[in-house]
């Protein structure tokens, strides 16, 4: 209900129960007509006992269900059913050899044959097909391996539900022994929720489920075991993260892994749950959309026995401190967003906790008997915001691998963290001055980092405050070989800093110098007027994912262009820069044994965002008897430099750009004129509060999705071939839009229509002469 009352964009407060919503949802529709889709139901009483009541007072409404379930549409009373064909068995076998990355033309006639046999035996399911590939992918491609997987008794397998036969149940009992254990965990989720790829590592390392290979962390393993599920089709990565750090599970495999877990598990409402049942999980994921989470049906002396419990809920439940006393042999223990307000003495008694979760919960102080957990390897506090101290004992917890602190107000910690020396994740690590002869300091020296070498994801924050650098700095982290994330964070603060502070801080950044393996770099709040001399240079060969956010005073970017694994890049604030010009990408004069190189060469996504004085953006600099060229004027492809002996070398650009982000440049005046010739792969290109932009034109490249948002200045947008959908929001001045001649879909915001009727019927016409057919008008609700 919550999310159809979203959907029409009333207001609601998050304590309100079910019969108020209802009324409010009544209200909003009262005469009104509606189409809702319900996607994917399995349960009637959604619409039953939830929707129909307040929907019936609208005018007239359509209700579209799709379900797996018969009864369902029994139930609801559908009068027209469409029973969705299954994929022929040629579309089937097409998929089948393109998910296991072969050619038809490529496979001999004998294997044609046993895959027109598998496909035949996934039923025409996209799904079973794609899991059944991700097997197959990992047999030989000869005839005998082919038939001993077609033969196995596991396609028959007859004590699971029909629905989960066949290749989903194959697709689990292929996996190795290490694998399986990490796919049914995923059962604990809500269906349909994605999960955070560090979330799953974490969980699995306390565990135990990760097998200790020889030179390689726990955590680089488990991560291993995560990607491999992905290619195994078993979870579904969200298509917006390029390195596939959220992925969710289908229902159909999260059914499946529910059914092997067997009473092992439990997810819901643990009131639903009797007392003997819910001491005999082994893990439990409380669910509930209800203000507290109570063991009613459970005595006040009854032990609960389970390994694992995680608390879910759309609000914030309500946590009885007394629920340490009743976890003896827990492992695992997720109290993320609860409302409990104190951790009892007690605590130290749970001698099996490994991971305990706190983040965003209201705790003041942890108690000194944390450190009689010698078994806790994962000690999570963000958003902690009532926590202003740790206590001496955090140094006792000698196996632990992570202190998460991000987000939270803690700054008088304890002296001696580098005695941890498991300790691989360091996330809201407060800079101090402390000095070496108290207990607790206001911060942690940077020197107390070195003898942590195994430091994985390192977050320091407040490094204004890190002492002048000594002669060592360079070394606490060039070192670290297993280094792969680093966040370096200065406070933002309104007082200006004296040059004093601003040498200080760019020697410090200057020495801390990341090794060579490092593959996410975030730079926060650098308040220096130049980035570090390392940055954007071969040392950091492996960066694949770089933040710079709010770096406020530095005049120019580093030469990025030349990064050779640099796929995501994200430029926030940078408010002194009013000019991007050659030196971005670094190669502004080559020599004549430098042909053909190319500028930011596996750049997938680039965002530039809140640059209130950005007005010049180029790849080359124009030189004087030079014409001035727009966007979509004409040229013979690459870039021609010219170096100083005037030999010309080939520069190509972006060539695998596929999603260009510009937000809150109000004074950029154009689009690079190259930009439209060079990214040839560019998918997306999203432009939002760029008001000086009057013409954007000529990306011939672009494909999928052209947006613009708060552009008031544009006039014109043209010649984008390719495009398959625009959408448009106050643009008041837009009275050209021409050469959409793929155009599919036109999204238009209600302060467009008006100045859309200009150009609209143009549009329609074109496509109407091309496609036979017209456009797809809609109204854009952002």
């Amino acid at each position: 209900m919550k999310e159809v009352l979203r959907s029409i964009g009333v207001h609601y407060d998050t304590d309100e129960n079910e019969g108020e919503l209802s009324s409010k949802l009544k209200a909003a529709i009262q005469e009104e007509s509606f189409f809702l889709v319900l996607d994917d139901v399995w349960q009637s009483n959604v619409w039953t006992d939830l929707l129909r009541i307040p929907l019936d007072a609208a005018a007239t409404g359509v209700v579209l269900v799709t379900t797996r379930d018969d009864t369902v549409t029994r139930a609801i009373g559908v009068e027209d059913v469409h029973r969705v064909k299954l994929m022929p068995i040629d579309v089937g076998l097409e998929l089948l050899w393109k998910s296991i990355n072969t050619k038809e033309r490529d496979v001999p006639d004998n294997l044609r044959d046993i895959g027109l046999d598998i496909v035949r035996k996934c039923g025409g399911i996209p799904l079973a097909i794609k899991v059944t590939a991700s097997v197959l992918a990992t047999k030989e491609k000869t005839e005998n391996e082919w038939k001993k997987f077609i033969d196995r008794s596991a396609w028959s397998v007859s004590n699971v539900p029909t629905e989960l036969r066949g290749a989903l149940y194959l697709s689990y009992d292929d996996l190795p022994r290490y694998l399986k254990q990490c796919f049914l965990y995923c059962a604990l989720y809500p269906e349909d929720q994605f999960m955070l790829r560090e979330d799953l590592v974490r969980f699995w390392v306390a565990e135990g489920f990760i097998e200790k290979r020889q030179e390689q962390l726990l955590e680089d393993t488990a991560e291993e075991y995560y990607y491999e599920l992905i290619h195994r089709n078993l979870l579904q990565p969200d298509p917006r993260f390029y390195d596939h750090r959220w992925s969710k599970i289908h229902d159909l495999l999260r059914q499946l892994a529910q059914h092997l877990s067997g009473r092992e598990i439990f997810f819901g409402d643990l009131q639903s749950l009797e007392a003997k049942d819910l001491s005999n999980r082994r893990r439990i994921s409380a669910f509930t959309d209800k203000d507290s989470v109570m063991l009613s049906n459970v005595g006040q002396e009854h032990i609960i026995r389970a390994r694992t419990l995680m608390i879910r809920s759309r609000k914030t439940p309500r946590i009885a401190n007394t629920i340490f006393r009743r976890l003896p042999s827990i492992r695992v223990l997720d109290l993320t967003d609860s409302s409990i307000e104190s951790i009892p003495d007690c605590i130290g008694s749970l001698i099996h906790l490994r991971l305990l979760d706190l983040d965003g919960t209201i705790i003041t102080y942890l108690p000194k008997t944390i450190g009689f957990l010698i078994n806790l390897q994962i000690l999570n506090l963000q958003r902690c915001n009532a926590l202003r101290n740790l206590p001496m004992e955090i140094n006792q917890l000698c196996k632990l691998r992570r202190l998460g602190l991000g987000g939270t107000t803690i700054d008088r910690v304890p002296n001696g963290i580098g005695k941890l020396k498991f300790l691989n994740d360091l996330e809201g690590f407060p800079i101090g001055n402390g000095n070496d002869n108290t207990k607790t300091q206001d911060g942690w020296n940077l020197e107390e980092l070195a003898p942590l070498l195994q430091m994985r994801q390192l977050h320091m924050i407040k490094l204004e405050r890190a002492a002048p650098c000594s002669t060592t700095t360079s070394e606490i982290l060039k070192d670290k070989r297993h280094l792969r994330v680093l966040n370096l964070e200065c406070t933002e603060r309104t007082e200006v800093y004296s040059e004093e502070e601003i040498s200080n801080i760019e020697t410090i950044f200057a020495r801390l110098i990341p090794p060579r393996n490092l593959e996410d770099l975030y730079i926060t709040g650098l308040f220096g007027q130049r980035y570090p001399a390392w940055l954007g240079t071969s040392h950091l060969s492996s960066v694949k994912q770089l933040y710079l956010t709010k770096c406020k005073s530095c005049v120019h970017l580093p030469p990025m262009g030349q990064l050779p694994n640099l796929r995501y890049l994200k430029i926030v604030g940078a408010a002194a820069i009013n000019k991007i010009g050659p030196e971005f990408h670094g190669c502004r004069e080559t020599s004549p044994g430098s042909l053909g190189v190319v500028a930011f060469p596996k750049l997938e996504m680039l965002d530039i965002i809140d640059m209130p004085n950005w007005e010049e953006w180029c790849f080359v600099e124009e030189r004087e008897n030079d014409a001035t060229v727009g966007i979509g004027g004409e040229d013979d492809g690459g870039v021609d430099i010219q170096n100083r002996d005037g030999v010309s070398s080939f520069l190509q650009l972006l060539p695998r750009l596929k999603e260009l982000r510009l937000d809150g440049c109000p004074k950029l005046r154009a689009l690079p004129w190259k930009l439209g010739k060079e990214a040839t792969s560019l998918k997306k290109l999203k432009l939002g509060g760029t008001s000086c932009l009057k013409v954007v034109d000529g990306l011939l490249f672009l494909t999928e999705t052209l947006q613009i948002m708060g552009c008031e200045g544009l006039e014109r947008v043209s010649s984008f071939p390719q495009v398959r959908e625009l959408r448009a929001q106050a643009c008041p001045k837009l009275e050209r839009v021409n050469g959409f001649g793929n155009l599919q879909h036109l999204w238009l915001a209600e302060d467009m229509e008006q100045i859309a009727r200009r150009w609209v019927p143009g549009l329609q016409e074109q496509h109407q002469r091309l496609h036979k057919e017209g456009i797809d008008v809609h109204t854009w609700i952002y």
